[in-house]
């Protein structure tokens, strides 16, 4: 009976965190991570049909009964104030909420069509938002929480062919900015991971949603991105880093608002805060010779 009570309080007391975008890449590991630094986890995805994988790994990391698997599309207001209302009803609270859900629309400006501009802003931007205002009022009335937005190191410099994508991540950056100053009165922890490439499947998604025709007036230019594309994903390090340092954000009293990581994201930003722009211009473009 004693022992009962220990586990039924170790699990009520038990730090809760919601993910979007868990069916791959860093919201998967990053599910992983948490909960096996004791979290519960609402691990949640457009399509459950995907969660195969996740399963496997809760089931091999002995976490499985930590995560709670929930469908959510954050490009759908319902299925959001679902989502979280069913994480209350399962935990009674929302101590942390990860950002992560998001895709890459690739393509010169011109041939991007505007439907695919607006599903891109959809997706990272909006649906980001529009999860942030769901977990607010929870996090305020408990006077506490941490709200991680996974942005890019596209949003910090623009690429060309990916101009969609960083303009997404650029709004993510300052919108994240604002709802920092907006929530510290409320001990609201709001916080930036700026990760460069890694290996993750939007590498394969946003190559998928390349824009491109034989007959286009950009063809060389958007090979040149291709090839770069590919050689920066075959390259890139391992994406549990990403999740290792969210694991380390979530156990920090004050953490900062940038945390840039990867293959060259330092050296773009000291590139951009300290070079002329034709310089860091010049460079772009021998990199995609």
């Amino acid at each position: 009976m004693e022992r009962e009570l220990v586990q039924k309080t170790k699990v009520e007391t038990a730090p809760v965190t919601l993910i979007t975008g868990t069916s791959s890449g860093f919201g998967m590991l990053t599910a992983i991570s948490l909960a096996k630094q004791g979290y519960r986890v609402a691990a949640t995805m457009r399509d459950l049909s995907r969660n195969g994988e996740l399963v496997n790994l809760a089931e091999q990391a002995g976490v499985a009964d930590r995560l709670h698997y929930m469908r959510l599309d954050v490009t759908d207001s319902d299925s959001i104030q679902a989502a979280v209302a069913t994480v209350l009803q399962i935990y009674g609270r929302i101590d942390m909420l990860v950002n992560n859900a998001g895709f890459a629309v690739g393509g010169f400006i011109e041939e991007v069509s505007m439907d695919d501009w607006r599903r891109q802003m959809e997706t990272n931007l909006f649906g980001l938002i529009g999860m942030t205002r769901a977990v607010i009022p929870v996090m305020r009335k408990q006077q506490q929480g941490l709200i991680i937005n996974l942005s890019s190191v596209s949003g910090l410099s623009g690429f060309p062919g990916y101009a969609p994508y960083a303009a997404s991540k650029f709004a993510v950056e300052g919108f994240t900015e604002s709802l920092r100053h907006e929530m510290t009165s409320f001990g609201i922890r709001v916080v930036l991971v700026e990760p460069g490439a890694y290996r993750t499947p939007i590498w394969d998604k946003g190559l998928g949603e390349i824009h491109r025709s034989d007959d286009s007036p950009y063809k060389d230019k958007l090979d040149a991105v291709l090839r770069y594309s590919r050689h920066a994903g075959q390259t890139a390090p391992d994406p549990q880093e990403v999740a290792d340092l969210i694991v380390r954000i979530a156990r920090m009293r004050s953490p900062r608002l940038r945390y840039a990581l990867g293959k060259g994201s330092r050296l773009l930003i000291f590139g951009k805060t300290l070079l002329p722009w034709k310089w860091l211009e010049w460079i772009i473009a021998r990199g995609l010779k």
